[in-house]
C-alpha cells in the first residue's frame, strides 16, 4: 500500500486540505460536550449565572464575605468592585444604574468594574468559599448575625470547618454552590434571573448549532474533495497500469493472465479507491478525534480516566481476534476473483466448442465450484465482521453504563456535576467512535492491501524487452533485409532452447517461408523480429542494424505484421483497415481490399467501409478476419510483411488470387511466412525448414525436394508427387 503513495503527489495541496479540514471538524465535535455540560451546569443547575462572583452586590452583604477573606484579598477584591452610592454619582448616572439595579434607592452597591476572564477566574477562587460559608450561616438562621460581633475564635473554628469540607471539592462544585447565593442576591437587587437564565441557555445553543454547522460544513468539503482525490488517484492507477501491460513483451503476459490482469485494472483498484475514500475521510479523523478526547479526559478532574483505557483494551482485543481470523480469507478473495473471472471468461470464449461437445454441464459444474468458493469466503468473512458492530455497541453501551455509575456517586458525593457526566459520557463515546471507525476501515484494509500488492506486481514488473539507454537509427543505405546471425531464443525459466544457432538472410522482392512440424519454432522465430520476444543469444539484424539498438516503435514501424490468430478490433471496417495509418485515403483503402480479396465481401454490405464490426470481428468469418487482417498490413505500406499461417482460413481459389495480387504489389518489400500449406508456399524465393527449433533444410521448393527428408515428409503427406512437381 505504502508504494501506491507516490502517487498521490499531485494531490498533496488537497489532502493537507482535507487534513486542515479535518481538524476543524474535530475541534468543533470536541467543544459539542463542553457546551452541552454548560447548558446543564450553568444554564439549567445555576440558573444562568457562570460564576461566583456577583456583577453586583450589595455594600451590607460584601462586608459579610469580606470578614472571611484574607486582608490580602480583601484588597485585591475591592480594587475591582466600585461602590455606587446616591452622594458620590451625578443624576444622570445614579438614574441609570437604579434601572439596573432598583434596590440602590434603598442602599449602596458594589459594582463589578472588571470582565477579562482571568480577572473573573482569580476572584472567583477568592469569593466562592466565603459565599459559601454566608450561605451555610444562612441556611442555618444566622444570616441576620453580623460576622463582625462574632467572637474570633468562632470564626476561625468556622473558617477550619469550612476549609476541611472545601478541600474536598472541587473548584466548579463549590462555584455552583455558591451561585444559589448570587442569584438570590440578583433577585433582592432587582434584576430577572429567568431572563438571565433563558439568555444564557439561547445563547449557548446558537454556539451550540453554529459550531454544529461549521462541522457539517467540513465533513461534506472533506467527503468531496476526498472523493475527487480517491477517484483522480485510481484515474491514474489505471492509466499506469494500462501504460505498463501495452509495454509488456510477451514473457511478461506469460506471467500474467488476460483474467487477472483485467481484475487488477478493474476490481483492486475500485478497492484502493474505496480504500482511499475511507482513509481520507476516516482514518485520518478518527485518531484526531481519538487523541482529542483523550485530551480533554486528561484535563478533567474527575478520577474516571480509567474507563477510557478499559473500553479502549476491550476494543484492541475485539478486534486483535476478529481479523487474526479474516485477514488469511481476505488474502484469498482476490485469488478467488481472478479465478471466477478466468473460468467465466474461457467459458464464454469457448461457447461454441462447449455446445459442440454438449459439455454444458460440465462447464456449469466447474463456473458453480469457483463460484461457490468465491460466496464461501466472502460468507466466512462477512459472518466475522458482522459480529464486529454489535461487539462494539455491547461496549459503548457497557462503557456509558459504567460511567453513569461511577459518576453518579461522584455526583452524589458533591465531587461532580451532572453536566460534567454528561461531557464525559460525550467525550468517552467519541474515544470509542474513533476506534470504532479505524475497525471499520479495518475490514476493507487487508483486502485493499491484497489489491494494492497485486497491482505493485503490474507495475513493478521487469520490462524484459525495452529499448536500449542508446539509441541507433535504421540506415537508409538498405530497406527491408533482415539477417538472423546464429540466433537462439529460450523461454524465461526453460531448461532448453525453443530455437537454436538460426541463420537466414531475407531480401527486399523475395519470399521467404517457414515451414515445420507443429511446434518446431516458426511463430516463435517470426516473433523475434518486431521484438515480441528478444533473443538469448546471436543478432537479428534489419536494414544492417541489430534490432536491439534501435526503438521498437521504429523497428515495428518497417513491419506489417499478420498474426496467425486474426485480431480486429470493435468499430467499423475502415477504422479497422486505417488502424496503422490513421490518414490513410479511400483509395488505398480499396486497393488494399482488392489485394486482400476482401472488396467483394465489404461492397455486400449496405454500409460498405463502414459496416459494423463487434468486438473481436465476432460478426465476421473466419476467412473474412483473415482477408481484412491482410488488407490492415498492407495499408501500412511497410517494408517488411510478417504471415504467421496467415491464409490458413482461405480456401485455396482465394488463396491463389490473393498470392498472386500479393505478389505483384509488394515488389519492393521483404515478405516472411509461416505456413502449413506447401501448396502456399511452393514459389517462394526461399524456403526455411525448420525442426525442433533447428534449421534443417533451405533452398527453394524443388531443392529441398531432393535433400531435405523433413521437407519431403511435408510436403508428400499433402500433395501428390505429381502436384509438388
Amino acid at each position: 500500500m505504502l508504494k501506491l503513495i507516490k502517487y498521490l503527489k499531485p494531490f498533496t495541496l488537497t489532502v493537507l486540505a482535507i487534513v486542515m479540514l479535518l481538524f476543524i471538524q474535530a475541534i468543533c465535535d470536541l467543544s459539542l460536550p463542553d457546551y452541552t455540560s454548560n447548558i446543564v451546569n450553568v444554564g439549567i443547575q445555576q440558573g444562568g449565572i457562570e460564576n461566583a462572583v456577583p456583577q453586583a452586590i450589595r455594600k451590607s452583604e460584601m462586608d459579610k464575605i469580606r470578614f472571611f477573606m484574607s486582608q490580602a484579598d480583601q484588597t485585591k477584591v475591592l480594587e475591582h468592585y466600585t461602590l455606587l452610592d446616591r452622594d458620590s454619582m451625578s443624576n444622570n448616572m445614579y438614574e441609570e444604574n437604579v434601572k439596573d439595579y432598583p434596590k440602590l434607592s434603598e442602599e449602596p452597591i458594589y459594582k463589578l468594574n472588571v470582565s477579562e476572564k482571568s480577572k473573573i477566574s482569580e476572584l472567583n477562587t477568592i469569593m466562592g468559599k466565603p459565599i459559601l460559608i454566608i450561605s451555610e450561616m444562612e441556611k442555618n438562621g444566622m444570616g441576620s448575625i453580623d460576622p463582625a460581633k462574632i467572637p474570633a475564635p468562632q470564626i476561625e473554628a468556622v473558617k477550619k470547618i469550612a476549609n476541611d469540607k472545601f478541600a474536598q471539592m472541587p473548584e466548579s462544585m463549590i462555584t455552583q454552590a455558591a451561585v444559589s447565593y448570587v442569584r438570590k442576591e440578583y433577585g433582592i437587587l432587582g434584576l430577572n434571573t429567568d431572563k438571565i437564565q433563558t439568555n444564557y441557555i439561547l445563547y449557548s445553543g446558537a454556539v451550540m448549532l453554529l459550531i454544529a454547522l461549521l462541522s457539517m460544513a467540513s465533513t461534506v468539503v472533506v467527503s468531496f474533495l476526498g472523493a475527487r482525490v480517491a477517484a483522480g488517484l485510481s484515474k491514474k492507477l489505471r492509466e499506469n497500469v494500462f501504460r505498463k501491460v501495452v509495454s509488456f513483451s510477451s514473457s511478461e503476459f506469460d506471467k500474467f493472465s488476460t483474467a487477472s490482469l483485467i481484475t487488477r485494472s478493474t476490481n483492486d483498484i475500485q478497492q484502493i479507491q474505496m480504500m482511499m475514500v475511507m482513509l481520507l475521510r476516516i482514518v485520518f479523523y478518527a485518531p484526531i478525534l481519538g487523541t482529542g478526547g483523550v485530551i480533554k479526559v486528561l484535563s478533567s478532574d474527575y478520577s474516571m480516566g480509567w474507563i477510557i483505557a478499559v473500553a479502549v483494551a476491550a476494543i484492541l482485543a475485539l478486534v486483535i481476534v476478529l481479523f487474526s481470523v479474516a485477514i488469511p480469507k481476505f488474502k484469498m478473495i482476490q485469488k478467488l476473483v481472478d479465478r471466477l473471472n478466468l473460468v467465466t471468461r474461457e467459458i464464454l470464449s469457448g461457447i461454441l466448442v462447449i455446445r459442440a461437445f454438449n459439455t454444458q454441464k460440465h462447464e456449469e459444474k466447474k463456473f458453480e465450484a469457483a463460484n461457490w468458493d468465491l460466496t464461501k469466503t466472502n460468507l466466512f468473512v462477512s459472518r466475522i465482521m458482522s459480529l464486529m458492530m454489535p461487539m462494539m455497541m455491547l461496549i459503548m453501551n457497557g462503557i456509558t453504563l459504567l460511567i453513569v455509575w461511577v459518576g453518579a456517586h461522584q455526583v452524589d458525593q458533591g465531587a461532580m456535576q451532572v453536566g460534567n457526566m454528561m461531557a464525559f459520557i460525550q467525550y468517552a463515546m467519541q474515544i470509542i467512535i474513533a476506534f470504532l471507525m479505524i475497525s471499520m476501515v479495518s475490514i476493507m484494509l487487508p483486502r485493499a492491501t491484497v489489491s494494492a500488492e497485486r497491482i505493485g506486481e503490474v507495475l513493478d514488473a521487469e520490462i524484459s524487452v525495452k529499448d536500449a539507454e542508446r539509441l541507433n537509427h535504421f540506415g537508409l543505405n538498405q530497406k527491408g533485409y533482415v539477417e538472423f546471425k546464429n540466433v537462439s531464443f529460450r523461454y524465461p525459466g526453460a531448461e532448453e532452447d525453443v530455437l537454436s544457432g538460426i541463420s537466414f538472410t531475407a531480401k527486399p522482392g523475395q519470399t521467404t517461408a517457414f515451414i515445420g512440424s507443429t511446434g518446431s519454432g516458426k511463430t516463435t522465430l517470426i516473433n523475434l523480429i518486431p521484438r515480441f520476444y528478444d533473443a538469448t543469444g546471436g543478432e537479428i539484424l534489419v536494414d544492417g542494424t541489430d534490432i536491439k539498438t534501435v526503438s521498437q516503435q521504429e523497428l515495428r514501424e518497417k513491419i506489417g505484421y499478420v498474426p496467425q490468430k486474426a485480431i480486429l478490433f470493435s468499430g467499423t471496417i475502415k477504422s479497422n483497415l486505417k488502424y496503422g495509418v490513421e490518414d490513410a485515403a479511400e483509395s488505398e483503402l480499396n486497393k488494399a481490399a482488392v489485394i486482400a480479396q476482401a472488396i467483394d465481401f465489404i461492397r455486400s454490405k449496405d454500409e460498405g467501409f463502414g459496416a459494423n464490426i463487434s468486438q473481436g470481428g465476432a460478426n465476421v468469418s473466419g476467412g473474412q478476419k483473415q482477408r481484412l487482417s491482410i488488407a490492415r498490413a498492407l495499408v501500412k505500406k511497410p517494408e517488411i510483411f510478417i504471415f504467421d499461417d496467415s491464409f490458413s482460413a482461405l480456401d485455396f481459389k482465394t488463396e491463389a488470387a490473393l498470392r498472386k495480387a500479393l505478389k505483384a504489389e509488394t515488389t519492393d518489400s521483404t515478405i516472411l511466412v509461416v505456413a502449413q500449406r506447401i501448396s502456399t508456399i511452393m514459389n517462394a524465393d526461399q524456403i526455411i525448414v525448420l525442426d525442433e527449433g533447428k534449421i534443417v533444410g533451405k533452398g527453394k521448393h524443388q531443392e529441398l525436394m531432393e535433400n531435405c527428408e523433413v521437407y519431403q515428409q511435408i510436403a508428400l503427406s499433402q500433395l501428390s508427387k505429381e502436384e509438388l512437381a
